[in-house]
């Protein structure tokens, strides 16, 4: 194949484009932009599905951020692949903040002081053993509670600015298409219309 990669790229590549993406963050948001807009569906379905993708990025559930967003999205009536793109809502720059934010929120919805499961928690021998139990209580369960109210408000802000947004490109894109036939049409006649006085010259 043409252009192809004289070397494939690996799991670890893959993983390091999807963390870190080669071009700047700005080309890679506008290319997802495009790719949102293009996507051939209803404009609910393309937004449900940003929006379950927008939603399964709050959760700390590292991995499986796909699953979590195809399910929801199933249960929106969205569309798939727009839950794999709003999952980019997750990235290097936005997940100190979300982890930040979630775990606060978690702890004052749950009424735990933040320092006081902080000062029980022995990091090295969490990261160690991967003991899931000692990291429940004090991370993960702060911050799946956490993720509830912002992951809804940020779901349903970019429910509301996709759906739009897809509504008026497939407006104009039908606008643009219908035009185009309209002059396609109009030139077809124009070539009927000019063989009988051809025929009658020849003639």
């Amino acid at each position: 194949m043409l252009f192809r990669r004289r070397r494939p790229e690996g799991f670890f590549d893959r993983m390091r484009t999807a963390l870190w993406p080669r071009r700047s963050f700005g080309r890679s948001f506008q290319y997802l932009i495009k790719r949102v807009l293009r996507l051939t569906a209803t404009p609910h379905a393309i937004a449900a599905g940003v929006a379950a993708g927008v939603f399964a990025s709050w959760t700390p559930l590292l991995g499986f951020h796909f699953i979590l967003a195809f399910a929801l999205a199933y249960v929106l009536a969205g569309n798939m692949v727009a839950a794999a793109l709003g999952t980019a809502f997750g990235n290097p720059l936005s997940f100190p903040f979300i982890w930040t934010l979630t775990i606060k929120i978690g702890n004052m919805l749950i009424g735990v002081e933040t320092g006081a499961h902080q000062r029980h928690v022995n990091l090295e021998g969490l990261l160690r053993h991967l003991d899931i139990k000692q990291l429940w209580d004090p991370v993960l369960k702060p911050m799946l509670i956490g993720a509830i109210p912002p992951g809804l408000i940020t779901g349903i802000a970019f429910y509301i600015l996709t759906y739009w947004g897809v509504r008026a490109f497939q407006t104009r894109r039908k606008s643009r298409l219908a035009a185009r036939a309209k002059i396609r049409l109009q030139a077809m006649a124009g070539k009927r219309a000019d063989r009988p006085a051809d025929g009658a010259e020849s003639a």
